[in-house]
């Protein structure tokens, strides 16, 4: 039962990308092209049918042998007409959501949160595209079969791809969880510099074919410095709509203070991250408060909250690891959701999020132009506002003087990715934050 359409085009490269269109209100298509490996727009040789083949080669230096057998991917090979059923007729558009390193644990939690319902509401259709290597083309198609098999009704469309320019097409949520983890002997500013060349590419990606009002959230660490890149290669999408990922650290210091307080975290607001997503990150118990009281009234053990409070939240993922062998892919899912609902939902009246943001215009005297996580609120319609009703003492100061200057220092490190000159890396110390390398 193949329906297929044949565009042909010359293509310099023998990789092999497969995208695998997931449409419930049509036949399931497949598209087989050759990409450049520069990442780069290219023209595309597109097959559609209704069949996918279960037998993809590995990348490897000599030749790949051709298809051999397809098969249709079950519900998604039948037809019908979404609006002419009454419970889907009223439902919203189609929403578009780029997620990269897909193939991976964070994604693996993730993708199903958002396919769900979960961020968007149960109105709210949803297609995911998922970007991954040449490497996990294979570990992308397996992710997809597990996204159809759940059999998620918002769940419209599903495609995989490794470049960039074809995943990012018209996102309207754009999550960059990929990127390349510490290993033995890397110093931070070379882990810098290889992320930060993969976050100036999704940048020019972005910038090319996204929405242009697309939201970004960065992931993938050193996720500040890197959210700064690619809003710096993406000049035509609004600075202000790039986040770094610090709710997993709001999270964290949540619970931890509603543990000492012996109450259940859902008693503890306006908690704020203040900086970097590294070990200068400050935890803010000045403005924080459980049952409404300010934390400093209801915990009144000093030495704990400056010293050891803020030493739990930086070293929770390094004892999670030796508790468990594995990182915290499943809470960095949930804050993913957390964040991207903050922005989608009002914030409750009086109560604020964190988030790392833009600091053009902050009006906390921090230094502008670099990525620096700040309180915010919502109004539910993905923008947000910086707090402005804060209080501050000496000690608040002198610790988000400390994150401002190494993420002062990062960019220096980074200028040759930002446009902004040569690189000049003096970098205070390693700040890498335990069970992230």
């Amino acid at each position: 039962m193949a329906v297929a359409e044949f565009i042909p085009s010359s293509f310099s490269s023998s990789s092999l990308t497969k995208t695998i269109s997931l449409y419930s209100s049509q036949l399931l298509h497949v598209s087989t092209h050759k990409p450049r490996l520069s990442l780069t727009p290219l023209r595309r040789s597109k097959i559609c049918c209704s069949v996918i083949s279960n037998e993809v080669q590995a990348p490897v230096p000599v030749a790949k042998e051709p298809i051999k057998k397809t098969e249709c991917f079950g519900v998604f090979c039948l037809t019908y007409d979404l609006k002419a059923e009454e419970e889907t007729s009223s439902w919203k558009k189609l929403i578009n959501v780029s997620v990269s390193g897909a193939a991976g644990m964070i994604a693996n939690h993730l993708l199903f949160k958002l396919a769900s319902g979960e961020v968007f509401g149960s109105d709210q259709p949803v297609a995911l595209k998922l970007l991954g290597s040449e490497r996990s083309i294979q570990a992308l198609e397996g992710v997809a079969m597990e996204l159809e098999d759940s059999l998620f009704p918002l769940l419209r469309e599903v495609s995989i791809g490794i470049d960039p320019y074809e995943v990012f097409q018209d996102a309207e949520w754009a999550l960059l969880i990929g990127a390349k983890p510490r290993g033995p002997g890397m110093e931070r500013a070379g882990l810098l510099d290889i992320n930060g060349q993969i976050f100036a590419e999704q940048g020019k990606a972005l910038n090319a074919v996204a929405s242009r009002n697309v939201k970004v959230i960065v992931v993938g660490n050193p996720c500040n410095t890197n959210a700064l890149i690619c809003l710096k290669n993406a000049p035509d999408i609004p600075a202000k709509n790039f986040h770094a990922l610090t709710r997993l650290d709001e999270n964290r210091a949540k619970c931890q203070l509603a543990l000492k307080a012996g109450v259940f975290y859902d008693k503890v607001s306006n908690m704020t991250i203040w900086g970097n997503h590294s070990t200068t990150q400050v935890p803010d118990f000045l403005n924080a408060k459980i049952n409404g009281f300010p934390v400093k009234d209801v915990i009144r053990d000093s030495k704990w909250l400056e010293e050891e409070f803020t030493e739990k939240i930086q070293k929770r993922g390094g004892v999670l690891i030796q508790k468990w062998g594995r990182s915290s892919a499943a809470s960095t899912a949930v804050s993913v959701v957390d964040a991207m609902r903050s922005l989608v939902t009002p914030t409750p009246e009086g109560d604020w999020f964190s988030t790392g943001v833009y600091t053009n215009g902050n009006p906390y005297g921090i230094a502008e132009d670099i990525v620096f996580s700040m309180p915010c609120r919502s109004k539910g319609d993905g923008d947000y506002e910086l707090v402005k009703d804060v209080l501050m003492d000496d000690y608040l100061r002198s610790r988000i003087k400390k994150s401002e200057d190494e993420l002062l220092a990062e960019k220096r490190c980074v200028a040759h990715l930002t446009g902004e000159g040569i690189a000049v890396c003096d970098l205070p110390g390693d700040t890498m934050l335990p069970g992230e390398m």
